[in-house]
């Protein structure tokens, strides 16, 4: 009979043991992958231009020698910055809760920084104004409710939210109007935004197939169909040419 006993006791934390362990193993990427890659420009990338900020002496004071410009940034292994790429196909009828964790945008040294973000749809957008200078931040969406409002004095936050996908929503200043970056928003915490060296990584991606669609602001869009597999590190590339 205690034979019986401990087999049965045996076999229950044998079961739960099991069980903890599929759900860890779900839990710690094994039913997930990760995509990693970059973005590469070919062709002869277009020389930053100077913008000049004497509009506003706090700017100029900043900035003397002027603000390069953004819609262009490639390191010097040819890796293009500022890529917004998301999963467009292949979530449907998943739904995923908004983030918490406010994305943030800041005004500082009269530019916005980041110059590319992306949010999730209901996610919080925190701006902040880190200038002693008036700004105004003007968000022109065409799917979303937009917005337009000051920020004069350093330290002001103010929260905002998109309620619908929109690939891009543009923000600009009207004071400074060199100023301008632009928010991806989607549906799924499956996005990113390439680095300096024209890198990015989505983690946690269901394992699936999906097409993804990348983003520039000059070279405009591309698309790639991939299938990421239970705990694969996918590696993928997208060239953007210019003649």
């Amino acid at each position: 009979m205690k034979n019986k006993i401990a087999f049965v006791l045996m076999a229950i934390g044998f079961a739960a043991t099991i069980g903890v362990t599929s759900a860890r193993m779900a839990i710690g990427g094994e039913s997930v992958g990760t995509l990693k890659g970059g973005f590469t420009f070919k062709g002869v990338a277009p020389v930053p231009t100077k913008i000049k900020t004497t509009a506003d002496p706090m700017c100029q004071q900043m900035h003397p020698q002027g603000i390069k410009s953004e819609d262009y940034v490639v390191g010097k292994n040819g890796g293009l910055k500022n890529v917004f790429i998301y999963v467009k196909q292949g979530l449907e009828g998943k739904t995923f809760p908004a983030e918490t964790k406010p994305a943030t945008i800041t005004q500082k040294g009269c530019q916005y920084i980041p110059h590319v973000i992306g949010v999730q749809i209901n996610q919080p957008l925190e701006v902040i104004n880190d200038d002693a200078t008036l700004h105004n931040v003007n968000a022109q969406p065409k799917d979303n409710r937009g917005f337009n409002f000051a920020q004069p004095v350093q330290g002001m936050k103010t929260t905002k939210t998109f309620d619908k996908p929109e690939i891009m929503v543009p923000f600009i200043c009207n004071i400074h109007p060199w100023m301008k970056s632009y928010i991806g928003v989607v549906g799924n915490p499956f996005f990113a935004v390439s680095n300096d060296d024209g890198q990015f990584e989505i983690k946690d991606l269901p394992a699936g197939t999906y097409v993804l669609e990348a983003w520039h602001e000059k070279m405009g869009t591309s698309q790639q169909k991939i299938t990421v597999k239970a705990g694969e590190v996918k590696q993928i590339s997208f060239t953007f040419t210019k003649s």
